[in-house]
């Protein structure tokens, strides 16, 4: 089964993450089968960046049976919603 997960990268005490497409029996970090976005939860604010996710992509996985993480499904709203708020005509 295909899940939505993240993919923890950085340094130690300087975490990343990937935002994942990968099949559900494959490692946390390990083979994956599309890159969605990422998470930078220690981005200075203002400076980067701290979520940047593809909503398209994501569609496309869950209409074709993907499960998403409980973390993922929480980044993702919260990127639609800030999205959103930044373009109100769309």
């Amino acid at each position: 089964m295909v899940v939505l997960r993240l993919s923890r990268g950085g340094a130690k005490a300087r975490p990343f993450f990937n935002i994942v497409a990968t099949d559900s029996r494959n490692r946390r970090d390990g083979r994956f089968i599309e890159r969605l976005g990422f998470y930078n939860p220690i981005a200075a604010e203002g400076a980067q960046d701290a979520l940047r996710v593809s909503l398209e992509r994501v569609e496309y996985w869950t209409q074709n049976g993907a499960q998403v993480s409980p973390t993922v499904r929480r980044l993702i709203k919260e990127f639609a919603d800030k999205q959103k708020a930044a373009n109100p005509a769309a």
